[in-house]
């Protein structure tokens, strides 16, 4: 019997990409890997309206869950635009926003202060289904319920809505295949890529609170690099912040840079970020002296209310 061992590495912004390693004994005992079809698949398909899309061509819509009290139950869209039906192993993780933006394993986070600081939902959480087969530019709906315990305290909670794909058993290439190599025996190593995507589920309980500021603005142009303005967000209260930032210039009909879906979650109190200026704006609304708007909107509870602003002039 061949020996069967699997490691799992995850990357979040704005989802996770996993990579599984099987070992395999003995090479000769291996199926062949598929030959490749005469013509080439057709073009995936668009992605729906308000969907993320991940690695693999595994796609989730809508892009964030928020549940509070109103209502206990929500629904999430999973898309296969790939051209071949594919498998998915659907879960919940918790994991914890680091001050650049960068979502890691909750397990992983050693301070215990920052640890305990992450208000987990999955305690609570029940979906359905929880595997799910899809032909291919298929869509499959899976509805998440909290059961809020009666003495929560008010707050807000927050896990992961997690889909990975699950390989062919017979997936994935081995090193000794890919180097033409014609050894019969030994241990081999069959690469077997797991590609998924995750979106936040926030659970809201009674009223929440926020306040958000941005501070530490600086215009980086640095040669070689593309031209950049650097902020920090502050957040404060029991809600996290979510929504989009937007420079503007007196004058300008469009905006000289915007970056869109930036949050600030509740366990940490600053997100610091860099928003790319538009190549293609007027050289005179990047002048010295210009003075520019920065603006972070809401796109959460209050649709298009300015969170926090911010001037900044141009040195």
């Amino acid at each position: 019997m061949g020996v069967r061992l699997a490691a799992a590495v995850a990357m979040a912004l704005p989802f996770n990409a996993l990579a599984q390693m099987a070992v395999q004994t003995p090479l000769a005992a291996q199926t062949p890997a598929a030959e490749e079809p005469a013509d080439a698949p057709p073009a995936p398909a668009p992605l729906p309206a308000g969907a993320v899309g991940g690695m693999g061509d595994i796609n989730l819509f809508p892009k964030r869950v928020v549940i509070d009290d109103r209502t206990r139950i929500a629904n999430v869209g999973l898309y296969n635009r790939a051209a071949a039906a594919g498998e998915y192993e659907i879960t919940v993780s918790d994991m914890a926003m680091q001050r650049d933006g960068r979502l890691v394993d909750l397990a992983t986070v050693q301070d215990p202060a920052a640890h305990d600081a992450v208000r987990t939902a999955s305690g609570f959480l029940r979906w359905s289904p929880r595997h799910v087969a899809l032909p291919a530019s298929e869509a499959q709906m899976v509805r998440i319920m909290a059961r809020v315990p009666p003495e929560l305290p008010p707050g807000e909670y927050r896990s992961h809505f997690t889909v990975v794909s699950v390989p062919p058993e017979t997936g994935g290439t081995s090193i000794d295949e890919a180097a033409g190599s014609q050894a019969g025996g030994g241990i081999g190593v069959r690469i077997v890529p797991r590609f998924g995507i995750s979106i936040p589920v926030i659970v809201r309980v009674g009223e929440t609170t926020l306040t958000a500021g941005l501070k530490d603005l600086k215009l980086n142009t640095a040669p070689g690099t593309p031209a950049a303005l650097s902020l920090t967000i502050t957040r404060d209260g029991t809600r996290s912040a979510f929504g989009d930032i937007l420079i503007t210039a007196p004058g300008a009909k469009k905006p000289v840079a915007e970056i869109k879906g930036i949050g600030v979650y509740t366990e940490i109190t600053e997100r610091a970020i860099q928003v790319l200026l538009d190549p293609a704006t007027d050289p005179r609304f990047l002048a010295r002296g210009t003075r520019w708007t920065v603006s972070y909107i809401d796109d959460d509870m209050s649709p298009g209310k300015v969170l926090a602003r911010q001037e900044f002039l141009v040195p």
